[in-house]
């Protein structure tokens, strides 16, 4: 996201931060964007995941804290040049008040080389997917009901990045609202057990 002089804005002013649930994501910026709502999606950029390593989001997504936010069309694979995420067999489902199951969160990991013997970085993604289109819209967005379909080959995910480093042990299993995380959250906190403490300037 740029301004007309091509300035990114794609981090917040200071003093703002960007740290909705996995709730508030799914409903207030997935859902939207994927049927093509006005809503606060826009402030989310559009990136492509087959092309830029973690290290480069960095004036591309939005950033908050140590955190990278944009949306990438959902996709089979995802393999970058001489590099790859892998997905761990781990995910969990989104719920929202009165309208059941709305999303399903799932976790990866990003590798230097080529699959399946790459070499594990530090670097970790959150990736959001939309689920129970009937019911979530009917509840939430009473006004789409029957008038909007969503595209099967055109599914967007949101996705959250970040590196950790240290050790599990220094990590506060909380967000940075301090609010209580799930059981995937903490799994996307304490991944630095097994991680070797690699740093991305390595493989520029």
């Amino acid at each position: 996201m740029e301004m007309e002089d091509g300035r990114s804005v794609n981090h917040l002013p200071p003093g703002f931060r960007f740290c909705p649930t996995d709730e508030e994501l799914v409903l207030h910026f997935l859902y939207p964007k994927s049927l093509h709502l006005p809503c606060y999606s826009n402030i989310i950029p559009e990136l492509d995941l087959h092309r830029l390593h973690p290290w480069e989001l960095d004036g591309k997504a939005l950033m908050s804290g140590k955190r990278y936010f944009f949306f990438s069309q959902k996709m089979e694979n995802r393999v970058l040049e001489n590099a790859y995420w892998k997905q761990l067999d781990m995910e969990e489902p989104i719920f929202s008040g009165g309208s059941g199951k709305v999303g399903v969160k799932k976790l990866f990991e990003f590798y230097i080389g080529g699959a399946p013997f790459g070499m594990k970085t530090n670097w970790v993604m959150q990736e959001y997917h939309l689920c129970n289109w009937g019911s979530a819209l009917s509840f939430h967005y009473p006004k789409t009901k029957g008038i909007r379909k969503l595209d099967s080959n055109y599914k967007w995910v949101l996705c959250k990045v970040e590196e950790h480093k240290g050790n599990a042990q220094s990590f506060n299993y909380s967000d940075e609202d301090g609010s209580e995380l799930s059981c995937l959250d903490e799994m996307f906190l304490s991944l630095d057990d097994d991680l070797d403490d690699i740093s991305s300037s390595h493989f520029l």
